[in-house]
Order: C-alpha cells, then sequence, then structure tokens
C-alpha cells in the first residue's frame, strides 16, 4: 500500500517572545533537547526522578518500569499514594485559604471555592460513599453536569480507593446503560437537571431510564445532586439526594492509601461502532503525566488563572480540569454554560472579569467563535492573557492565525496538543517557552515520549512523507488495559501487522523538513483516492483558508474508478446557500482547492449545512457523515446530537 501523502504547504514560525522566554519553566530549545538527551541516555531514571520530584508518596517506590508483560507495562508498582492526596492534602499546608476553583454558573452566578473548602466537601462526600458501602476497587458512575459537585464527586472516589467512569451528561440512557453496565457499577452519581444556554435537561430520568433496562443488579445506591430543584422526587429506595447524604458527615477522611498501579478511573470511547471500549488509568503514572504536562506545557505559574473549557465527561476534563489543576495548586475556571450563551461574547466576558491567563479550548469551539463573532473578542480585555492552548483534533492554519492574532493579540504563545483519551495526558505539543510554533502543527513530543512515524510494515518514514504516528517506548500515563477485556487492548494499540512493539495512536501524521509533526487525521478518515493516500484535515483546512467558509469536514464515499471520491460538508460564515448559488459556491470551492493542494484533492462533491452533526461537547460525528455521503440509513443512536436537524439539510446534493 502506497505511503501516506502529505499535502500541507509551508508555513511561518513564530519563536518565543523574549520576555515569555524569561519567565518561562522551560527557557530556550537547549533546555527541551537537554530534557530530551536525558531522557534518551537513562530512560528509567529519568522518569523515575521526575516521579519522585512531582508525586507525594505515602510509601516510596523501588522499581520504575516493568515491562516483562508486554504491553501490560507497570510503573512505580512497589510504591503507595493516594490521588486526592495530592491534588488537595498537599496545599492545606501551603495556601489552605487558595481560590482552587471559580464556578461560573450558566445564569453568571459565580462560586468560588478555596481549596480548604474542597478539601472538607471531597472528605464529606467521600464518607457519604462510604456510608453507602462504597469501598476500595468498587465502580462508580459518575452522569453530572458540569459543576463543583462533579469535582468533588470525582476526587472523593480517588480519596476512597473507588473507581470512577464519568460519562458525559449529554449522552444518552441507552449510553448510559451500556457503560454502567459493562462497569458492573455498584453506585451512580448524577444531578435531577443539567442547565445550558438557559435551558434545563433532565439527567435523572435518563439515570432512571437506564436502570429501567435490566442488567444492572450490581447498582445498589444512586445519588442526586439538587442542580435546579425542579424534579424533587427520589422515585426508589436506592436514591439519595446529595444533601442528605453529607448531612451528618464528618468533614475528614484519612485516604485509602493504594498502590501505583491501582485504576484511578475507566473512561468509555463512544460505542456507536459496537461495544464501548473502558480505557483503564493507573494512579501515579496518570497523575505524573498531568502534572508534567501542566509544568511544561501550559508553563503554569502560581499567579495563573487556568481555563479547560472541556467536560469532565471526557478525558481532556479528566487531566485538566479535575486533576492535574488541583495537583499544581492552581486557581481555575469551571464554566457551566456554552459559548455562544446568552450571547457570542460569554467566553471573552468570563475571561475579562475573571483575568485568565491560560486559555485552553477546541478548535470547534475557535472556529464557532469565528463564525458568530469574529470581531468580538476585541470589545473585552483580555490583556490578562498569557498562553493559549488548542486540544481536541488539528488546528487549521486560519483558525490558528485568527486565534493567534485577535484573541492572543500576538503576544500569547498557542500549545497545540495532540494526545488521546489512551495516552491521558499531552504526548506531543509545543513547550512555549522553548519552541518555535508553526500554525497547524503539534511540533515535537514531550521529553521521554518517543514519538515517531511508521509506513504499514512498522519502518519509520523520512521527513517530508507521512505514515502512522507511534510512540516506541511505554510512557507513565498510557493506559494500562481495557476495562474486562484485554486482547482487545493488545490488537487495537500494539498490532501485530507493525509487530507488536509500538503503541499505534490511531492518526495518520508527517514531519515536516524540520522535523515538526503535522497531523493528518484518523486512520480510519485516510481517503485513498486513485492509488494517493490523503489525510482528511489537510482537505478540510484547505476549505477552511477560503474566506467563505466557517467550518468543514471531510469524508470518502466509494467510487468505482477511484477508489474513494472526496465529499465535503461545508458551513459557511454567510447563510446556507440555494440553488444556484448553492451550486456556483460548490463549483467555486471544488477550484479553490484544487488551487491550495492539487487536482487529486478536489472534492467531488460539496454540501452546504448550517452547522455539522455535532455532539453537545462539539466533536463532530464523522461517522454520521459517511452515512450520508453514502446514501445509507443512519441507524446509530442520535441522541446526543446538537441539532438533529442538520442531517437532513447535509442529506440534500448538489449538482
Amino acid at each position: 500500500m502506497p505511503a501516506i501523502k502529505s499535502i500541507l504547504h509551508g508555513s511561518e514560525t513564530f519563536p518565543p517572545d523574549a520576555a515569555f522566554v524569561e519567565q518561562s519553566n522551560l527557557a530556550g530549545l537547549a533546555s527541551y533537547h537537554a530534557l530530551c538527551a536525558e531522557a534518551e541516555r537513562d530512560y528509567e531514571n529519568f522518569w523515575g526522578n521526575l516521579a519522585k520530584e512531582q508525586i507525594l508518596w505515602h510509601k516510596p517506590f523501588t522499581r520504575v518500569l516493568d515491562e516483562s508483560n508486554h504491553p501490560f507495562f507497570k510503573w512505580f508498582d512497589d510504591g503507595q499514594l493516594n490521588i486526592s492526596y495530592n491534588c488537595l492534602d498537599r496545599h492545606l499546608v501551603t495556601q489552605p485559604d487558595k481560590v482552587a476553583i471559580i464556578f461560573e454558573a450558566d445564569d453568571g452566578k459565580v462560586t468560588r471555592s478555596t481549596y480548604r473548602d474542597l478539601h472538607r466537601r471531597v472528605c464529606q462526600f467521600a464518607n457519604g460513599l462510604k456510608s453507602l458501602d462504597v469501598g476500595k476497587g468498587d465502580r462508580v458512575i459518575i452522569y453530572m453536569p458540569m459543576s463543583i459537585e462533579a469535582i468533588v464527586a470525582m476526587q472523593a472516589c480517588a480519596r476512597i480507593g473507588a473507581i470512577h467512569s464519568v460519562v458525559f451528561g449529554g449522552f444518552s440512557a441507552k449510553s448510559l446503560h451500556e457503560r454502567i453496565v459493562d462497569a458492573g457499577a455498584v453506585a451512580v452519581i448524577s444531578a435531577d437537571e443539567q442547565v445550558r444556554g438557559g435551558k434545563s435537561i433532565s439527567l435523572k430520568s435518563a439515570v432512571d431510564e437506564a436502570l429501567s433496562m435490566g442488567g444492572v443488579d450490581s447498582v445498589r445506591s444512586v445519588v442526586i445532586y439538587q442542580r435546579s430543584g425542579k424534579d424533587s422526587k427520589c422515585h426508589t429506595t436506592r436514591d439519595v439526594w446529595w444533601h442528605d447524604l453529607i448531612a451528618d458527615k464528618d468533614d475528614t477522611y484519612e485516604p485509602e492509601w493504594v498502590n501505583a498501579e491501582h485504576p484511578l478511573f475507566t473512561l468509555y470511547t463512544s460505542g456507536s461502532t459496537g461495544k464501548p471500549k473502558g480505557v483503564q488509568h493507573s494512579s501515579a503514572g496518570y497523575l505524573l503525566g498531568t502534572l508534567l504536562s501542566m509544568k511544561w506545557i501550559f508553563d503554569y505559574k502560581p499567579a495563573d488563572i487556568f481555563w479547560c473549557t472541556a467536560d469532565v465527561g471526557w478525558v481532556t476534563g479528566h487531566s485538566y480540569v479535575a486533576y492535574g489543576p488541583l495537583a499544581m495548586g492552581a486557581t481555575q475556571i469551571i464554566f457551566e454554560g456554552v459559548p455562544t450563551y446568552p450571547d457570542s461574547g460569554r467566553f471573552w466576558k468570563i475571561i475579562q472579569d475573571h483575568k485568565v491567563t491560560t486559555f485552553y479550548t477546541a478548535p470547534t469551539a475557535i472556529r464557532s467563535l469565528i463564525k458568530s463573532g469574529p470581531d468580538l473578542p476585541g470589545q473585552f480585555d483580555l490583556s490578562s492573557l498569557r498562553l493559549l492552548g488548542s486540544v481536541g483534533e488539528p488546528i487549521n492554519p486560519e483558525a490558528w492565525m485568527w486565534y493567534y492574532t485577535v484573541v492572543g493579540q500576538s503576544r500569547c504563545p498557542i500549545v497545540d496538543t495532540w494526545w488521546q483519551t489512551e495516552t491521558g495526558s499531552h504526548m506531543l505539543a509545543p513547550m512555549p517557552g522553548a519552541v518555535p510554533l508553526k500554525p497547524g502543527s503539534c511540533t515535537f513530543p514531550l521529553p521521554g515520549i518517543m514519538a515517531t512515524i511508521v509506513d504499514e510494515t512498522g519502518h519509520e518514514v523520512e521527513n517530508g512523507k507521512g505514515g502512522f504516528l507511534v510512540i516506541k517506548r511505554p510512557f507513565p500515563s498510557l493506559a494500562r488495559t481495557l476495562w474486562g477485556d484485554p486482547e482487545r487492548f493488545r490488537k487495537t494499540y500494539f498490532p501485530q501487522d507493525l509487530g507488536g512493539k509500538y503503541y499505534l495512536a490511531g492518526d495518520s501524521a508527517s514531519r515536516d523538513l524540520d522535523g515538526y509533526f503535522w497531523i493528518m487525521g484518523r486512520i480510519d478518515d485516510v481517503l485513498n483516492v486513485s492509488g494517493h493516500r490523503l489525510g482528511t484535515m489537510e482537505i478540510e483546512s484547505a476549505l477552511v483558508s477560503n474566506p467563505l467558509v466557517a467550518e468543514a469536514a471531510v469524508v470518502g464515499k466509494p467510487h468505482d474508478i477511484k477508489g474513494e471520491a472526496i465529499i465535503a460538508f461545508v458551513v459557511l460564515k454567510g447563510i446556507r446557500p440555494h440553488g444556484e448559488d448553492a451550486h456556483n459556491i460548490s463549483v467555486s470551492l471544488r477550484e479553490w482547492v484544487t488551487k491550495e493542494i492539487g487536482p487529486i484533492a478536489r472534492p467531488d462533491e460539496i454540501r452546504f449545512g448550517d452547522n455539522l452533526p455535532k455532539t453537545r461537547s462539539g466533536k463532530i460525528m464523522r461517522r454520521l457523515l459517511r452515512a450520508i455521503a453514502r446514501g445509507e440509513k443512519i441507524t446509530q443512536d442520535i441522541s446526543t446530537l446538537e441539532n438533529p436537524a442538520i442531517l437532513e439539510q447535509l442529506q440534500q446534493p448538489i449538482n
């Protein structure tokens, strides 16, 4: 099979600002290279020394890495610790009255919680869980809105040694049921409702429906946080209100000291293509990854106001909301609502009001904000910002430039981060005080992350060519297995096609002649057009670079001659075109891609919509787009879609 072709163009380089370099945790490219060389020279001691420096151990480890049962690696496995202790107790001596969380509700109400207060609340809830006979090793499903209580629930589980599995609040009752059953959960923690964009959405009714589907005999208790008070009934004897559970509980709780390899959580990937995959993370290795990336990539300073916009239902909300910022002792923002309510200036107002210094969000959110108000950031005081971040998918260079010039006012580095649920923390990302930036590139691996690009036989490809992104050596924050399915873990992430020795990320990538990494899209989103293998992200970037286009998604469909035809779904910055206008714009955009990339990447068909089909977290559901492109009947669960009516628009072809 031919190599994946890289069709990205070169781009301008943005060196670190001298003032930023002077204050950064890792200053200058030489410092980055020195850390990488240290890891190459003595891999185990490199990670062992960092684990001793960054983590508070109850029982110190003597063994760094055990590779004897490849690929089920163990790190620091004779040591003991507690994650909640590392996130909360460690700060009670040094900064108990520092604000840990600034919570802004959908209606704008602000609540602040100090480290002392957060510790008290976590201990109370931990005692509440113990009173329900939840203990070490038990699985607990958390299905909650973005709130301080969601963090309390996660931290309380960690404190008692229970294994939590957070389910995004936008998932359907069926998806919730699948995860409860697979985990064998003994308890579910939820809320009566969640409030987003001025609308109340019942969570308790979804819990009730999920528990009525059968096969959930393991669930003994359901704890309900009263968010709105509209649904004031507890329906069964297993239901208990959060406030009743903690009413008489002590506000201290000695943490359960667990082995370094004790599972902290499982997090399920979407089950729309089959059984959900419960990605299982350890305690110590996962925590080390979040701590180091907070220090190296976010250049964390004690005075920072950190804001990661991700929901705790996703891994980004685990690593850079629930655990990483708290382990560093940071003050962070948690926002309940959506970026466009009550208007499209909400994000910028939050940054202004709370003097946010570090802002971490997704390219999807950035592009939607460009579409809804490209000049809005200029109406707010964003001078507190010093660092911007991007997560979730490759960011196209045009969106990067808007983010850099308009939001960051050409003075804030952008850390474009590549990582996954399975990796637990950042793998490729620029150290902002060391690495010159290229719009659209996630630059280089973090020190100790041995990433490279290989062809389908497992051989490394030279710079300038594309292939499969892999990581050659185990690293501490790597998932340990898939819950209850170790063989699936081995086959999925360490396939024999590549010799079984490398972690296969599932993404295609290329390195340019300077060695910079460029993510080209998922391997299953690589198009094979007339023998040329093209990454979908590059075609999408070309479309979005057109001044008419706000967002684009590209998929393939079978073609008798070319193998695959390129189908593009496009959202314009203006209104959705119809008739002759749609035809003319379609022709214009196809010619644009031909000019930008070449005729091989020219879309065979373009369809227009007011938006793309996304989950309520903003993730594009590409499987639905592939089904639409192929004219297939959509049979997947679409209950998590933000706007199901979009599907009908996108099913209309343009001649």
